[in-house]
């Protein structure tokens, strides 16, 4: 990428749990950073299981998302490469799970993520944030420091729960705070085809969202499940499985999305 181009921003977001967010944030970055993309992975998740899926411990990182945050350390002393070529990742911390009251005590506190990533020189075509599951402080720097966001849903009963708040997030984040931000797509997750559910859950999801919903559609794979386990992305751990297969269709269409802008 050109030194004065600045990496695209995007958050991956549900405040529903268990819904493939992570798994869809790493393994996105996976696929792009397949195709010579360098990619920043920056995991703002206290349970730090995107830190986890990228082979690292975040209990001894030397240097986290927290410190980060609080504008201890800048974002570039922080990153660490991972096994993968083109994709590295700043680390979690436990400490983050009490960032929504510190922020909060601060003032102008929804901008210390856009200022950490802002100050820092960043010679990358992505960042992906690994967002909490959760609408709180960490969610909001987040959204604020982005320029678009991935949703994932899974395709099970109430699917749509909870997206509705995170609409409303969005829109207020980018009324008050950040003009730019945009839905970058829906992300159907956990589609069993074995079930009729799945279909239903899908079309309602499509029905309501339309256009803003990527074709592709990530299935419910034991592959995926066991993948961060052994500290492997699933393009590492079964290239050749469905679930591997799915998010590499899945960076075509976000790639593709880029090129008709």
């Amino acid at each position: 990428m050109k030194l004065n181009q600045q990496p695209k921003v995007i958050s991956v977001s549900n405040q529903k749990g268990g819904v493939g967010k992570t798994t869809t944030a790493v393994n996105l970055a996976t696929a792009l950073a397949a195709v010579n993309k360098k990619v920043l992975v920056l995991d703002l998740d206290p349970q730090g299981n995107a830190t986890v899926s990228l082979g690292l411990d975040h209990r001894n990182a030397p240097k986290n998302m927290y410190q980060v945050l609080m504008g201890e350390e800048n974002i570039s002393s922080a990153i660490v490469w991972t096994k993968i070529p083109n994709l590295s990742v700043v680390a979690s911390s436990k400490d983050l799970a009490g960032a929504d009251f510190e922020l909060s005590h601060r003032k102008l506190p929804q901008f210390f993520l856009k200022k950490a990533i802002e100050k820092a020189l960043l010679a990358y075509d992505y960042i992906f944030i690994d967002c909490p599951p959760t609408i709180g402080m960490l969610t909001v720097n987040a959204l604020v420091a982005s320029k678009s966001v991935i949703v994932p849903v899974q395709c099970e009963y109430l699917a749509l729960e909870g997206v509705a708040d995170l609409m409303n997030t969005i829109d207020r984040v980018k009324k008050n705070f950040n003009p730019d931000l945009d839905l970058q797509g829906i992300v159907l997750t956990m589609f069993d085809s074995r079930t009729g559910l799945s279909e239903v859950v899908a079309q309602d999801v499509r029905n309501y969202f339309g256009s803003k919903v990527y074709e592709t559609v990530i299935p419910r794979n034991v592959r995926v499940s066991e993948a961060p386990s052994h500290g492997k992305p699933i393009l590492l751990y079964d290239f050749k499985s469905r679930g591997a297969q799915a998010y590499i269709s899945l960076a075509r269409e976000v790639l593709k999305q880029e090129t008709k802008k």
